[in-house]
């Protein structure tokens, strides 16, 4: 009898009452994936590039959120912040493997249907490079028609990445991070210090002293680490499918994303390992 309540009140008439697609709004969801082709393989591409976004929204949520932490000094909450973050890129990583099951052929089926529509120009990533520290003012070109999206890249521009808060942490607690550094125009990419690699090595050094800090170096190094992986499993996809031709949105393809998979977020806790 017990069961049997249960499941009455599991299936109520949800007429006057929230349902589980009322609150995930699944209509709206559901209704987004709208392939302009009768190829098969184009609800495939829809759907992982919309997951990506999503998880790419709930990065941006736990990221703005840990480095509002990290602004205050409070590094335990944030640290929790930032490991969902690596479980998510994690996810985002994998994704490309269902892609991978789509043939050049396949793609081929309804690849000129999107233009010059591109992930190049997903403001979101764009918001995510920019909040982890890789500014260039110039990839803000392609979100000039949208000025909401324009202002949310401005300001992430403009304001102290990820990792400028954790030198800031750092110089807080007494360890000599140079005033050029921490009052440097933020606008533009982060060049390493030796004093900053001294401060790092200090921390290396004395865990036991320095443990949440050394925590929060850990942390860092497992983001960049999996941002890495997620873009080197784009560049594997990408050049799975299409070679070294030219890719969307009039970038340099397989080109392109080799170069970008050169760029380092966290310098200094890389070449820490090498000194300690």
């Amino acid at each position: 009898m017990k069961d049997e309540k249960v499941y009455q009140e599991a299936y109520t008439d949800f007429r006057h009452a929230l349902s589980y697609g009322d609150y995930l709004s699944l209509e709206t969801l559901l209704a987004a994936q709208k392939p302009l082709t009768e190829a098969h393989d184009e609800m495939l591409f829809i759907v992982i590039h919309h997951v990506q976004e999503l998880w790419m929204k709930l990065l941006i949520h736990e990221l703005k959120s840990a480095m509002k932490l990290l602004e205050q000094d409070i590094i335990d909450p944030a640290l929790k912040m930032l490991t969902r973050v690596c479980r998510a890129q994690e996810q985002m990583a994998a994704s490309w493997e269902v892609l991978k099951t789509m043939t050049p052929a396949d793609y081929l089926e309804f690849r000129s249907s999107f233009g010059q529509a591109s992930g190049f120009q997903s403001h979101q990533y764009r918001l995510i490079e920019f909040l982890l520290g890789n500014k260039n003012p110039f990839m803000m070109r392609p979100h000039q028609h949208h000025p909401q999206h324009y202002g949310l890249l401005e300001d992430a521009l403009k304001a102290p990445s990820l990792y400028d808060l954790a030198l800031q942490i750092l110089a807080k607690r007494g360890l000599t991070v140079p005033r050029e550094v921490l009052e440097r125009d933020y606008a533009k990419p982060y060049e390493p210090h030796p004093a900053v690699l001294q401060a790092w090595l200090s921390v290396y050094r004395n865990t036991l002293e320095h443990w949440d800090l050394y925590y929060l170096a850990e942390k860092l190094i497992d983001v960049e680490d999996n941002f890495r992986r997620w873009r080197f499993n784009h560049l594997v996809t990408v050049e799975r499918m299409i070679g070294h031709k030219r890719g969307s949105g009039g970038t340099a393809g397989v080109g392109y994303l080799k170069k970008v998979l050169e760029v380092v977020l966290f310098p200094e806790l890389w070449q820490v390992r090498t000194e300690l």
